[in-house]
């Protein structure tokens, strides 16, 4: 019996940018002049001083890229450690005196900022999401008047790195802040693909 012809293979499609996507030419190239570079940046040497340089170029570059000031620039080994330190009814504004109670997260945020980290579990609460998995805005609107008088603290990705779904973080930005409340965004989806500042959120 004849075997069927066998089609051959397409090029295989990446799909999964989300998550990981190839390094620019330009990121490579920096990296690699970066790993060149000699020096403890806290070193007051010349090695350590050019390696402060470039720490420096590089946050005001992210800096003025998201319409942030240098100072607020931290750089952290990846969002999960960022998410970790944000997290916390222990952090503070200028000007915040009471400290942060409640921590509102929508359900279809990053593992690591569904665990709560330094909140306590009963401080916690999970906003449903609407069937086109974008955050219930009706849902964080009355979240947030039965907690009127607590200071809330909203976590809200801004990109799902899963699905690609962008959140409407312009009007949960309005809501929480009406309220009085703090906002932290994980946007490490949406820098560089869409048009975000820190003046927006």
């Amino acid at each position: 019996m004849r075997q069927p012809k066998s089609r051959p293979m397409s090029a295989r499609v990446y799909l999964d940018h989300n998550a990981t996507s190839p390094l620019r030419p330009q990121a490579r190239a920096a990296m690699l002049a970066a790993l060149e570079t000699l020096g403890n940046p806290s070193s007051v040497h010349a090695e350590g001083r050019a390696a402060k340089a470039l720490l420096e170029d590089a946050r005001a570059a992210i800096a003025q890229g998201i319409g942030a000031e240098r100072r607020s620039v931290v750089f952290t080994s990846g969002a999960t450690e960022a998410a970790n330190l944000a997290l916390t009814p222990a952090l503070r504004r200028e000007g915040d005196e009471a400290p942060l109670e409640v921590l509102l997260i929508g359900a279809g945020e990053h593992h690591c900022v569904l665990q709560g980290h330094r909140f306590p579990p009963d401080a916690v609460e999970t906003l449903p999401l609407t069937p086109e998995g974008v955050i219930s805005l009706d849902a964080l609107e009355e979240a947030l008047a039965r907690r009127s008088c607590r200071r809330v603290m909203l976590a809200l990705q801004a990109v799902n790195n899963e699905t690609g779904v962008i959140q409407p973080l312009a009007e949960a930005a309005a809501l929480i802040h009406a309220a009085k409340g703090v906002l932290v965004c994980d946007a490490v989806q949406s820098v560089g693909r869409l048009k975000m500042t820190f003046a927006t959120t």
